[in-house]
């Protein structure tokens, strides 16, 4: 995703002499081209996060659009009270876009890691937060965020579908497949995982690629009838972190919800991306025992 990313934004910066891009050294080289024949509008700020997003804000004040790119804690967790105070207080639109997700640069440490950012972000207004599962989706979102001024968070990651499963352009939860037990709702990344744990099961599984704004309405339409509605939430972020967002589409009713996601106890041993989705539950035999168990409870 990350070199879609850097592909499809230099070829911007070709066409639309309003963008520039900003980064705290990752991703440097990947820029270079761009950079030799933009100078002006591709700028490397060095590892100084929080000056990376002041100086996003200030581009977005003179009219520009600015899209800021770093390692998810590095973008998110560091510099947080500026994006609080130069974006949101300073009411400018930015589109961030970061990698590594929660534990892509699981050799990295705990440093590298950032299960916590989208919980984070959606403490503040006015954000449309993408977690694409495909580089295609990044791609739309990218090039729909470019053309817009408003605040929006891409969250790249080095896992992906083996498919896309978003439709192109629009940001509502997709219908994958029907069922009468339970509704999954699958997050980015995690969608295949999802498709294979549930593969005999009799439940929905609803696909998300935009967690914010949250699509309430098409949830409500896949729990309709339900006396009861069971829903299961599998993010590749920390977990609940869309807990509220699902009980708020559905207040009124009871309902039963277990969120799946990154644990709050922090993994020591470092290993790999694969060995942290095992830990946390979520490959695809960990989500079938999770699943299964909870759908099965009287």
């Amino acid at each position: 995703m990350r070199q879609r990313f850097v592909d499809v934004t230099s070829e911007l910066l070709d066409t639309n002499g309003n963008l520039a891009v900003l980064t705290a050294d990752l991703s440097t080289e990947m820029f270079s081209h761009a950079r030799k024949r933009h100078p002006a509008r591709v700028i490397n700020v060095g590892i100084r996060e929080q000056l990376l997003i002041s100086m996003t804000g200030g581009i977005s004040l003179v009219g520009m659009r600015p899209i800021a790119h770093s390692f998810a804690p590095f973008l998110i967790e560091r510099p947080f009270e500026q994006i609080k105070l130069d974006l949101n207080h300073q009411g400018v639109g930015a589109v961030l876009v970061s990698a590594g997700a929660s534990y892509d640069i699981a050799s990295g440490g705990r440093t590298h890691q950032s299960p916590g950012d989208v919980a984070l972000l959606s403490t503040l207004p006015d954000w449309t937060i993408h977690v694409p599962g495909h580089a295609d989706e990044a791609e739309v979102m990218l090039r729909d965020a470019a053309a817009r001024d408003d605040l929006i968070y891409i969250r790249l990651s080095n896992q992906s579908n083996r498919q896309p499963y978003a439709t192109p352009g629009n940001d509502r939860l997709t219908m994958l497949r029907t069922g009468t037990q339970a509704t999954v709702i699958a997050v980015g990344p995690l969608c295949d995982a999802v498709l294979e744990a549930t593969a005999d099961l009799d439940v929905n599984v609803l696909y998300a690629a935009t967690v914010r704004p949250f699509d309430g309405d098409t949830l409500r339409q896949s729990v309709a009838g339900q006396a009861v509605p069971r829903v299961v939430l599998v993010e590749p972020m920390l977990e609940g972190t869309s807990s509220t967002e699902v009980l708020r589409s559905l207040s009124g009713k009871p309902v039963r919800l277990l969120p799946l996601g990154v644990a709050r106890e922090e993994l020591r041993y470092y290993g790999t991306p694969a060995q942290h989705a095992i830990a946390h539950g979520l490959d695809a035999a960990g989500l079938r025992r999770s699943i299964s168990f909870f759908i099965n409870e009287q």
